[in-house]
């Protein structure tokens, strides 16, 4: 009887045992469950500590890894360097959704008698970006055209010294910088694109390059590069470029290192199994739907998208790859002269009339919530290389309304032009995949 009284007794208290490890558990799981409620829908509260939640540390190499944590955590903020917007708002945007990689952040499109006054503000605002946030990589562009206000400026005794020929003072040369052919000269208005394989635009570049990195930028984006290497089909003149920038970069750069990108329609730049850049860029290339007004989609195999065609090889930080990490962003190219209209105009990239970024800052709230959403999940769901730059500030083209540049930021006494989409981007961030209630055609 005893012996069967100690057997109840230990079955019991086993059960107690067993029934209070469910209980806390539960309440464990429970207060997770809240915990993670309460971060999602605080949108409006004090900014997550993202650095807890992602790698973003590097020195002279960058790890896939880490180079796709920065890649998926990437906005466009043009101009954010030259104060375009509410600077202090801005930032407090990029705290708030937790940007770690800020596009065209430096946007310098010709003018370029006004580079030594702009990168003077440059470097005071990156100064302030970084204190903010010393892990946020700011990017800078070095596009395809160059114009004769370049004739204002002096060429510094580095340069010369770097492309290996004797020093000269004297300022750049416009017409030194062109296809000798006459190849795009005035391809945009007033502004050429120019010839990589000439002396003149590599000092030109290389010139821009260090004086970015001087200031703090740690990418730079090139651009249309294929426009340019009409006469270096080798890559020999882009190699020795990109070697030089970022030899320098190595010695004087933040972190050792400066990321290089560029838009890439034939997939990208490999030279003897070498990639040329660190990862590669595209416009998303949104396709309208025909008979449904002002509504879009993202399409394998339209027009000239990246999706599954990114080359691979070696990267300049040394790992292998068999396709090279990509961005895709809301391109801005302007306006076609009938906005609105299904196949406006004789190219094919024209979204309803607009280029992207117009398109979409033309769409209602919800429409841009759901399409955000929509665009996320489709680029991870189709290329596991791809990862959608989301739109933060970028110059639009709308003669309908006149509006000239889309503001993502929550609408202020500063800045009554934002969107309101910075919450959208700061939900996709916290959950990476979100189910959409309305699914997008």
């Amino acid at each position: 009887m005893n012996t069967l009284k100690q057997t109840l007794s230990n079955r019991f208290r086993s059960i107690v045992r067993a029934r209070l490890f469910i209980l806390a558990l539960t309440g464990l799981c429970l207060a997770i469950y809240a915990g993670a409620s309460s971060l999602n829908s605080g949108t409006s509260g004090t900014p997550v500590t993202w650095s807890n939640k992602k790698d973003y540390k590097f020195n002279a190499t960058i790890s896939r890894s880490v180079l796709e944590n920065y890649l998926d955590r990437s906005i466009t903020m043009q101009s954010l360097l030259v104060g375009k917007g509410d600077f202090d708002d801005n930032l407090r945007m990029i705290k708030n959704i937790g940007a770690k990689f800020i596009g065209r952040s430096v946007c310098q499109w010709g003018e370029e008698a006004d580079i030594p006054k702009n990168l003077q503000q440059e470097k005071e605002l990156a100064k302030k970006v970084h204190e903010s946030d010393p892990d946020i990589i700011l990017q800078a562009c070095i596009f395809e055209i160059v114009t004769s206000q370049v004739d204002q400026l002096s060429i510094p005794g580095w340069a010369f010294t770097a492309l290996r020929v004797p020093i000269e003072k004297r300022n750049f040369r416009y017409e030194e910088m062109l296809y000798p052919d006459g190849k795009f000269k005035n391809q945009w208005g007033s502004g050429s694109v120019p010839d990589v394989s000439r002396l003149e635009t590599k000092l030109y570049f290389y010139f821009l390059a260090v004086s970015y990195i001087n200031i703090g930028i740690e990418g730079i984006h090139f651009g249309q590069v294929e426009l340019m290497n009409k006469n270096d089909p080798d890559l020999d003149n882009y190699d020795e470029l990109l070697t030089l920038i970022r030899g320098y970069a190595a010695k004087h750069a933040r972190r050792h290192l400066v990321l290089c990108d560029s838009h890439v329609p034939g997939g990208g730049f490999v030279r003897n199994g070498k990639l040329l850049m660190d990862f590669h860029a595209f416009p998303l290339r949104i396709m309208e739907i025909p008979g449904q007004p002002e509504e879009a989609i993202l399409k394998v195999g339209y027009t000239d998208a990246l999706y599954g065609r990114s080359k691979g090889g070696i990267t300049p930080s040394g790992w292998s790859c068999e396709h090279l990490p990509y961005l895709v962003e809301f391109d801005n190219f302007g306006v076609s002269k009938h906005p609105g209209e299904e196949k406006a105009g004789d190219i094919p990239f024209w979204v309803w009339g607009y280029d992207e970024i117009t398109w979409f800052a033309h769409q209602n709230k919800q429409y841009r919530t759901n399409w955000l959403i929509y665009a996320y999940n489709w680029v991870k769901k189709t290329d596991i290389n791809g990862h959608l730059e989301m739109p933060g500030g970028r110059q639009t083209t709308s003669p309908l309304d006149h509006k000239n540049w889309y503001y993502a930021n929550k609408p202020s006494a500063t800045l009554r032009e934002g969107q309101g989409d910075e919450d959208t981007i700061r939900k996709i961030w916290l959950n990476g995949y979100i189910q959409l209630k309305k699914t997008i055609n």
